[in-house]
């Protein structure tokens, strides 16, 4: 598979602290990956290094065939990346319904407007929110809001979704239920994801593969049984140690 996602040995500093120093990280199209790591570790700043929202100090990141970052030089900018991003607070238009929130991005494009109802009623479709295209994000439930948000990435066709912690503030269940429901559907449209978390049992869920971020560097990669079989560092080894293999029955 080709890659779609890279960053090559990327150093990157803020102010004086260091936060990457060397970092090589590729996804594969088609690939789900699920970044795990502690706070303060990196996982943010590097998906701020994909949307191009800073660039690396050294080092390149590269999306699909293009150079996009290089050397502290953003070459292409956030807009012209094909990426869509979920953030943990989902950023719905609070003034606009949930149409219009899928709408917003497409119109923005300049896609002809036939083209875009039918993606749009189709991605609404998909994800159970048939019916509610009329209703602002402030009369859904939590779990109609994260699916509102991953509509409005998957209606853009784009070239992969970034999720930044997106299910941090749901109940257990509810998690279970949007976790599969986001797995099936990225495999269904064959999107390349990245999905950041904290939670080793997210992780496992979505991912095909989990990359283990600590302090910047990234110390261990491999599936759930990978992980289980041999812990690179303590941190690894306390997330296993630590899980709850009764809530793990909705792992693939």
């Amino acid at each position: 598979m080709n890659a779609v996602l890279s960053l090559v040995d990327v150093l990157f500093k803020y102010k004086d602290h260091q936060v990457f120093d060397g970092l090589t990280f590729t996804i594969r199209s088609g690939e789900i990956v699920s970044l795990l790591g502690p706070s303060g570790s990196g996982k943010s700043t590097l998906i701020r290094l994909l949307l191009g929202f800073a660039a690396p100090t050294k080092g390149t990141v590269i999306i699909g065939d293009r150079i996009v970052s290089n050397n502290g030089r953003v070459i292409v900018p956030p807009e012209e990346r094909n990426l869509a991003v979920v953030f943990q607070n989902l950023a719905l238009w609070p003034h606009l319904t949930v149409y219009g929130n899928l709408d917003f991005g497409l119109s923005a494009r300049n896609i002809d407007p036939s083209e875009r109802e039918r993606r749009i009623s189709e991605v609404l479709d998909r994800l159970g929110l048939q019916g509610k295209g009329h209703r602002y994000p402030g009369q859904l439930s939590g779990g109609e809001q994260q699916r509102v948000a991953i509509a409005r990435a998957l209606v853009l066709s784009p070239q992969a979704i970034l999720l930044d912690e997106p299910l941090t503030n749901l109940d257990a269940a509810l998690k279970r239920e949007l976790v599969t429901v986001f797995r099936d559907l990225f495999k269904e449209f064959g999107i390349t994801a990245l999905y950041v978390t904290h939670d080793l049992r997210e992780a496992a869920a979505l991912g095909d593969r989990i990359a283990v971020i600590e302090s910047g560097h990234l110390v261990q990669e491999g599936t759930l049984t990978d992980l289980r079989r041999e812990q690179a560092t303590s941190f690894v080894q306390s997330l296993i140690e630590d899980l709850d293999w009764d809530v793990m029955r909705y792992v693939k």
